[in-house]
């Protein structure tokens, strides 16, 4: 009997101790449709979404990414040695992300889309039309345009990038990878203009 009471204390102590442990934090954080920040426990965590993690600061190698667009998964490797996978949501029918060899050209933390975004009224700053394609849609008169927030961009290749935003399970965007914020941002700070980039179907 004393030694299961024993047991019992040690294994609780343990436990205590694994759950203020910062690398056993599985949460992760999904941007929503309105610009919020949700926080998605494991036990919670969308079922699209089994895989996101990262363990690649202060690993050494030269860094290199794998998208394969059928998995909807990115992968960061340093060197040869895989060190984060990501969840992600690219080009959605009519909006494909392209498959090739690409590189990182740009970096921007706080980029906005210069293409799709709000047409705000440009007195009250409400919205006159959502999701409005510049290309497409024509200014209303007295309409500013809100360009689409893309934190922690990395450019590719024309206007498609890798960078924070909504992950609704599948192909949504407009032909940008999409991650979720703490995967964006780890992505972003080990990354470099130059850093090798390979799609995949």
């Amino acid at each position: 009997m004393r030694l299961s009471l024993v047991s019992l204390l040690a294994g609780l102590l343990f436990l205590a101790g694994c759950a203020s442990d910062p690398r056993l934090d599985h949460s992760t954080k999904y941007l929503t449709e309105n610009g919020g920040i949700v926080a998605v426990p494991d036990r919670g965590r969308p079922s699209f979404d089994t895989v996101s993690y990262w363990e690649g600061d202060n690993v050494p190698g030269a860094p290199s990414i794998i998208i394969r667009l059928s998995e909807q998964h990115a992968y960061f490797f340093k060197g040869s040695q895989l060190v984060g996978i990501s969840t992600i949501s690219t080009g959605r029918e009519g909006f494909g992300t392209a498959a090739g060899n690409f590189k990182i050209i740009q970096k921007d933390k706080d980029h906005a889309s210069s293409r799709f975004g709000d047409y705000l009224d440009a007195k009250t700053g409400e919205v006159i039309k959502k999701d409005a394609d510049r290309n497409v849609d024509p200014l209303p008169k007295g309409a500013k345009f809100d360009g689409a927030r893309m934190p922690y961009f990395m450019r590719i290749v024309g206007g498609t990038g890798m960078h924070e935003g909504f992950l609704p399970g599948c192909p949504a965007s407009h032909g940008c990878i999409r991650m979720p914020s703490f995967m964006a941002e780890a992505f972003f700070r080990n990354v470099s203009v130059g850093t090798p980039v390979r799609i995949i179907p």
